[in-house]
């Protein structure tokens, strides 16, 4: 099974100089956990996620007016549509992550997480390992993250 079968093509972004806020909100409104940060030329660079909001912004206590950017995941792993499922869930897992967004070439396709791998696959056994793994795999140092 590809990438392209299962990944939800809606994806929600925000450019890099958004801010905490904004960022806060477009995960309300559109109900999500996670926004793409794209370039200027809509390139996506970053991730935040609603863990990233809270634990490395609001017990931070930073100032809603800063950007998202500072506390994104950085670089951006990402996957392609034509990417093999197995291959991606170990990029996920060897990276400790729960999202997985999707481009091809510049453009982002869409996302996967591990939900839609739940769900659409019909296995569930198979996305609660690899919650597990991504768990087990990112205790050690945390999460994988780098800030820029």
């Amino acid at each position: 099974m590809q990438l392209r079968e299962i990944m939800t093509s809606g994806v929600v972004t925000a450019g890099l100089d958004a801010d905490l806020l904004k960022v806060a909100g477009l995960m309300r409104d559109h109900n999500v956990g996670s926004v793409v940060l794209c370039d200027p030329e809509g390139e996506p660079a970053a991730m935040i996620t609603d863990r990233d909001l809270t634990i490395r912004a609001l017990a931070e206590d930073r100032s809603r007016s800063e950007p998202a950017r500072k506390h994104a995941s950085r670089p951006l792993v990402t996957g392609e549509p034509d990417m093999d499922l197995e291959e991606a869930a170990a990029l996920m897992v060897q990276h400790g992550i729960r999202r997985l967004p999707v481009v091809d070439g510049d453009d982002l396709a869409g996302i996967v997480t591990l939900d839609d791998i739940a769900v659409r696959t019909g296995n569930l056994e198979v996305a609660q390992r690899m919650t597990q793994e991504v768990i087990e795999g990112a205790l050690p140092g945390f999460f994988f993250h780098e800030r820029g």
